[in-house]
Formats: C-alpha cells, sequence, structure tokens
C-alpha cells in the first residue's frame, strides 16, 4: 500500500529535522502521522503550495492567515515544540522537497499573499512610509483595539504582581512610570507615541500635571480626543497628530516614550534620542520603555515584519543606551521587565479567544487569525528569551553636570 500524503511529509520533515516530528500533521485526504498533541491540519495542496514558494516562518503563516492551514489542539505547546526545530534547508533538501511537491500534485501558480500583508512604498522611515506602517497596525480599528484591551487601553507591558489581573497590572505599570518621572502637579510631560492616551490621562489624573501627546495614528488621535472630554481633561492635555521629527519650539519637565522607539528604525535612531533630550529641560527625566532583541531578526521575522510591524526595529538593550549615551543623556535605571510581558500578551489572547466571533465581525477572518498568531508567538518569544523589554529612566544633566535625582530608588 503506498505512502498517504502525511507520511511521505513527516518521513521528510524527520529527515530535515534529523529527528522526530514535534507535532503531527494531518493531510487533505484525512490521513496523520505523529506524535500526540497539537495537529498540523493541511486542508488542501494549496497549503504545502505556501510552503514551497515561502519556505519558513513566512510561507506557514500566509497557509495560516489564509485558513488553508490550521492547528488543532494547544496552540502554544505547538509553537514551542516547532520552536525547538530551526532547520535550514540544504540545495538537496530543497530539491527533494520539489520532487515531493510534484508527487503529491502540489505544483500550481504561487498564491497571491493575504491582503493582511502589508505593501508599503517609498524610502524607508520617511515620514510617509511611517505613517503607513503605523496607519497598517494602529489603525485596524478603535474598536477591536477596545475589545482586545482592558478600559485603560494600554498596549504595552503590564507591571504584575501575584495577585494582579491585566486592568491592575496596567494601572500599576502607568503608575511605576508616573514615579519614576517623579511628576508633580503643574509639570509639563511630553508622550511620544502616546498611542489610546493611557499614560495622559493616568498622569493627569493622578499627578495633575499637564501634558501633550504625540502620535501619527489617525484613529488614536480621535480616540484620546474622545477621551479627554469623558475625563474633563482637555484644558489640561493636548494630543496632537506629529512625528517626533516634527517637535520643535518647547520644553518639558518629563518626557515619556512608551514601545514607540521599535518604529523608528536604527538610522534615525540618533534623531529620536537628540530630540528627546531636546524637548527635556535640563535635569528633566526620560522614560523609554522599549522592546529588545539579539542581532537575529532584529525586526521580529518574517511574520511580525509582513503582518503586524512593518519597518519595526529591535536592537540589544546595550546599544539602546548607547544611543541615548551619545545624545546626551545620563542613565539612571534600568528595569528589566521581560517576564512581565508573558501574562500581558497572554491575558490579551485570553481575551481574543474568549470574543473571537466579535473579533471577526470587527476585523475579519484573516485578520483575527493574524492576531492569534501574533499574541500566541509573542507570549513565548518573551518566555523564551528571545524578546526583551525594558524600562529605561534617564535624566538631562544641568550645566554642571547635575541630576537632581534622589539617592536612593524612592519609585521602587
Amino acid at each position: 500500500m503506498p505512502k498517504s500524503a502525511a507520511h511521505r511529509l513527516a518521513d521528510f520533515a524527520e529527515r530535515v529535522l534529523g529527528g522526530p516530528l514535534p507535532v503531527a500533521v494531518r493531510t487533505w485526504d484525512g490521513r496523520q502521522a505523529g506524535p500526540a498533541g497539537p495537529t498540523v491540519v493541511l486542508k488542501n495542496r494549496r497549503a504545502l503550495r505556501w510552503l514551497l514558494y515561502s519556505p519558513g516562518e513566512l510561507g506557514l503563516a500566509r497557509a495560516y492567515v489564509s485558513g488553508d492551514l490550521d492547528v488543532e489542539g494547544d496552540l502554544t505547546e505547538g509553537f514551542r515544540r516547532a520552536w525547538a526545530y530551526r532547520p535550514h534547508l540544504s540545495a538537496r533538501d530543497f530539491g527533494e522537497a520539489v520532487r515531493l511537491a510534484a508527487r503529491l500534485g502540489v505544483f500550481g501558480l504561487p498564491p497571491k499573499p493575504p491582503a493582511e500583508e502589508a505593501r508599503l512604498r517609498g524610502k524607508l522611515h520617511t515620514l510617509g512610509r511611517d505613517r503607513s506602517a503605523i496607519s497598517h497596525h494602529y489603525d485596524l480599528s478603535n474598536a477591536f483595539y477596545q475589545l482586545l484591551m482592558d478600559d485603560s487601553m494600554a498596549y504595552s507591558s503590564g507591571y504584575w504582581s501575584e495577585t494582579a489581573d491585566l486592568a491592575r497590572a496596567q494601572h500599576d505599570k502607568l503608575e511605576l512610570i508616573c514615579r519614576k518621572l517623579g511628576l508633580r502637579p503643574g509639570m509639563r510631560l511630553l508622550d511620544v507615541g502616546c498611542g489610546w492616551g493611557s499614560l495622559l490621562v493616568h498622569a493627569a489624573k493622578h499627578h495633575g500635571v499637564e501634558a501633550v501627546g504625540v502620535t501619527i495614528s489617525a484613529e488614536q488621535v480621535q480616540h484620546v480626543k474622545t477621551r479627554l472630554a469623558q475625563h474633563d481633561l482637555d484644558d489640561r492635555v493636548e494630543v496632537r497628530r506629529q512625528d517626533y521629527r516634527e517637535l520643535a519650539g518647547e520644553s518639558f519637565d518629563a518626557v515619556a516614550s512608551v514601545e514607540m522607539g521599535e518604529h523608528v528604525g536604527e538610522k534615525n535612531y540618533p534623531t529620536y534620542a537628540s530630540t528627546l533630550y531636546r524637548m527635556l529641560k535640563p535635569t528633566g527625566r526620560l522614560l523609554l520603555q522599549q522592546m529588545s532583541r539579539g542581532a537575529v531578526a532584529p525586526g521580529g521575522g518574517a511574520f511580525i515584519e509582513r503582518y503586524i510591524a512593518p519597518d519595526m526595529t529591535m536592537r540589544p538593550l546595550s546599544r539602546t543606551l548607547g544611543h541615548l549615551e551619545t545624545a546626551g543623556f545620563e542613565i539612571r535605571d534600568v528595569h528589566a521587565l521581560r517576564e512581565h510581558y508573558v501574562p500581558t500578551v497572554r491575558a490579551w489572547a485570553d481575551t481574543l479567544e474568549r470574543h473571537w466571533d466579535e473579533a471577526v465581525a470587527l476585523i475579519g477572518e484573516a485578520g483575527a487569525r493574524v492576531w492569534r498568531l501574533y499574541l500566541v508567538g509573542g507570549a513565548l518569544a518573551f518566555e523564551e528569551n528571545r524578546m526583551g523589554v525594558d524600562q529605561i529612566l534617564a535624566v538631562r544633566p544641568d550645566a554642571t553636570g547635575r541630576s537632581a535625582l534622589p539617592w536612593t530608588r524612592e519609585w521602587a
């Protein structure tokens, strides 16, 4: 009896991997091979065609987003098992893959990438291209982000205690930022990349500051304006649709930028850092919360770069600190929050699954599948230390070199 498609694929994969399949595979004919546990379901031959034309992560993502490939069972466990194997296809392996594809009747024209994939034009990190990149992700749907996040609309790592839920973790993160910045009534705060206004609202309500937030997302600006009116804060807080490169002619007592620096790009990061420095008064504090990554896939990998955050760049923490010091900052504290991102992302993922039908109604089936992959994979990246996130507290010294910071970590 000839081998089924599932067993032929399993044989090929095990030879390339040098060991047993990490997950089971079921093909379009209903046959299955591999261990118990999560099962990759190839619904049709086109699922393999995606992989043939885009081997690796991108092909798998396209097959999943399009619905030609699915996963039954625990998707997180499936990712965890699969991530342990990162094979590199040699020329011989690829030739064998092509011959196997021919035997399985997989050949055909390359499938058209899903519409959810970013298609940016223009020179990297120009104002226009950056607006398009930010719009691709952040202008998706305010209603979707309200569904996914807690009431604060904080789209960054929370600060978790043993008894916290997502709302508490986000409140505690915002409060930690305000304490590190030493905010007091009457101070002026600039939030660069203010998102949906979580820090602006918290700082104004609980610490009495006047604040300006800038973002290049049109949807975010509209949402923040509505929130400010609801909280009766529009006389003390201003939100602008403005790029950080357009900031000029003002000075602030404190500056925050929470998970926005990833979108700046390596070439423009010195300009970003010097802008943050320039906007601060002498002895003013900067709180920068930012993700980090090693030299491998600084954009987050093929899936993230095509579907989630095109043109994003992450770097090792040491390089970010170097940029800040070159701009003139004195680094005063670095607080690693990597482990805190795991429950944050998993809380968002749980919300997505609980409200799956609502999410599909807002952003479509393919869009919801993009977010499922993103959240499951993101939580694992932080759990397994492939990505990090840190809060960096820095100060602009005065002309005498004085920082005016307390000698103790009074915010701890």
